[in-house]
């Protein structure tokens, strides 16, 4: 995927930008008519003013700003957003404040980063037997701590 079609919804709206020539993710900004409080152990949904096309086969991937989520407990609710390649609307994050103090977001702030992966989309088939491996069903711990 070369390139990525942002729509912008409302005139205020940040377009995503990697900051760095390395950066992966884009970040991704807040497009608010006012201040948004998150209290303490609590969620809002924060909008964005954009929407993306991505093509099949590709998905974006909405993940904390390690600064926010780090020094302030602001970390996407669902721990990872997923945007599929057909979804044209807004870009929403839910932010989850896991401090004790409450969060203020601003207009323009820098809220989350958002990652486009190509993505495998296999047919599932139901079989009678998987292929052996050392492991086998060994979960949790079972490769050590």
């Amino acid at each position: 995927m070369k390139r990525l079609n942002i729509k912008r919804l409302r005139e205020n709206a940040v377009i995503p930008k990697r900051t760095t020539a390395g950066s992966v993710g884009f970040d991704i900004s807040a497009c608010t008519e006012e201040a948004v409080m998150i209290p303490p152990g609590e969620t809002r949904l924060i909008y964005t003013g954009i929407a993306i096309a991505l093509e099949p086969g590709y998905a974006a991937f909405i993940y904390a700003r390690s600064g926010l989520g780090v020094r302030h407990g602001i970390t996407p609710a669902n721990c990872v957003g997923v945007i599929d390649s057909d979804y044209r609307g807004e870009i929403i994050v839910g932010l989850k404040n896991s401090s004790d103090k409450q969060f203020i977001v601003n207009d323009g702030d820098r809220i989350a980063q958002m990652v486009i992966t190509k993505c495998e989309l296999p047919e599932p088939v139901i079989c009678e037997d998987l292929d052996e491996t050392s492991r086998g069903s060994g979960g949790f711990g079972s490769t050590g701590e």
